[in-house]
């Protein structure tokens, strides 16, 4: 049975600049990263001979290709594709990605609402975000996007098909789906809208059982956190809380930190990791250094002191990635909350934003991030205490971060899981509203507090 006292802190976050994030959405790139200057990487040798090879590449295509190419085109596809081919989370991000990576962060931004992946050079639907045009036009994790309007989507870059699938809001646009369990391909018409991601949302499921859910880690999630705790116990003291991470791609390094520290006592390790360099060496932990940026205020004062100790189930699918898996694995290794639910995504690489001269940026892998007890999650994820399928009948198969083309195996375990551990699939898609009527695992977990609390009266008694 976890131990219900708080025993954690969080330690170094980003540099005060600093973005970490995870997941892709529709114009604005979300991967675990740390913000860095370019002015820090140290001159590598060049290799002459494939440098040459390069120019003879450059120059045949400038002499010879069927239409002119502009050098600056030729170099931008060059160092994009240099970057694609390190690993899933590496990319080249143009002027208008870096702007939008930034944006992004802040909690609104146009587009559609989808978390996008890339596979077989088509764009891959991760996870709709709720309350968006592409949630409501039924859009579900697994959909491979073959055209974007007219433009067949084989072989587009990311970035590329990102920036057709964004637009002002109220203008159309016309996304071909091709889907497993569809024999013609479907054709879907969208309205662009301002995507606005509010990020944490709660309510009672019964009284004295609260419902806690993380959809994104962006910069203000954590204060929401201290703010939406304070809402729930005002009816009546909770006696159980579950904390809902399923289908959170992820955020900001210092949010993940920040929620954790309402749960977790002050100094308690979060997160820490490791990489070449010497910064990508550090230990995260339950500090206001760490898990405040570019604030001075101190939201943690506001924090219920229940918080820290009330009983909690934390819920986790294949969709909970990157930001979401730190959170879930510092409680499950301090023992502070029960892992329900399903097997993670596994994202569990740092990516580095290192800007350029010209206002754009490269998003480089750099380090690996491991929970508290030193476990690494990369293509593994974190396994629940408790595996409770989405339905009594199985759950839905997800992609996840052993599935990717290039993913960077577990330096830790030999055995990535890649094909191990799977969810029990069911024939069909489930439709079902989180928190809703229909939502078993929610439901197995407040059963699950409910029996924990039955345990400790019994006990005291």
């Amino acid at each position: 049975m976890p131990n219900f006292k708080l025993k954690q802190t969080v330690k170094q976050a980003a540099n005060q600049a600093g973005l970490v994030m995870v997941g892709l959405f529709v114009g604005v790139v979300l991967s675990l990263n740390f913000s860095a200057s370019a002015d820090n990487v140290k001159s590598a040798s060049l290799p002459v001979e494939e440098l040459r090879a390069f120019a003879d590449v450059f120059n045949a295509i400038k002499q010879d290709y069927v239409e002119p190419i502009d050098d600056k085109k030729l170099v931008t596809h060059a160092i994009g594709g240099m970057l694609a081919g390190l690993d899933p989370h590496s990319a080249y991000l143009d002027v208008e990605a870096f702007k939008e990576l930034q944006v992004g962060t802040q909690g609104e931004f146009g587009g559609l609402g989808i978390e996008v992946g890339q596979e077989d050079g088509f764009i891959k639907v991760v996870s709709p975000i709720e309350d968006t045009p592409a949630f409501r036009a039924g859009l579900q994790a697994g959909d491979l996007i073959i055209k974007i309007d007219d433009a067949p989507v084989k072989g587009m870059n990311l970035n590329d098909a990102v920036k057709r699938m964004r637009g002002k809001p109220n203008t159309q646009i016309t996304l071909t789906i091709a889907r497993k369990t569809e024999a013609n391909p479907i054709v879907v018409t969208l309205t662009r809208e301002i995507i606005k991601v509010h990020s944490v949302k709660s309510k009672l499921i019964e009284a004295g059982y609260g419902y806690l859910r993380v959809t994104q880690f962006q910069e203000n999630t954590p204060s929401a956190v201290v703010e939406h705790l304070n809402k729930l116990a005002k009816p009546v003291a909770l006696k159980g809380l579950v904390l809902d991470l399923r289908n959170d791609p992820g955020g900001l390094l210092n949010s993940a930190i920040g929620v954790g520290a309402a749960f977790l006592s002050e100094g308690a390790a979060v997160v820490s990791t490791n990489g070449r360099s010497a910064d990508a060496h550090r230990e995260f932990r339950v500090t206001p250094e760490d898990y405040l940026r570019g604030s001075n205020v101190d939201f943690m004062r506001a924090l219920p002191g229940w918080a820290r100790e009330v009983p909690m189930v934390v819920l986790v699918n294949g969709g909970s990635a990157s930001a979401s898996e730190i959170v879930a694995g510092a409680l499950q290794d301090h023992k502070r909350a029960i892992v329900m639910g399903t097997r993670t995504f596994g994202k569990g690489s740092v990516q580095t934003i290192l800007p350029l001269n010209n206002s754009t940026a490269i998003k480089l892998t750099t380090a690996r991030y491991y929970t508290p007890s030193g476990r690494s999650i990369q293509a593994k994820g974190i396994e629940p205490d408790i595996v409770v399928e989405e339905s009594a009948n199985g759950s839905a198969r997800r992609l996840r971060e052993a599935d990717l083309d290039g993913h960077l195996g577990n330096d830790r375990d030999a055995d990535d899981q890649a094909n191990e551990g799977e969810d029990r699939e069911v024939a069909e898609p489930l439709r079902f509203e989180l928190a809703g009527e229909n939502d078993y695992q929610l439901s197995q977990a407040i059963n699950l507090l409910k029996g924990l609390q039955i345990v400790q009266e019994r006990a005291s008694k």
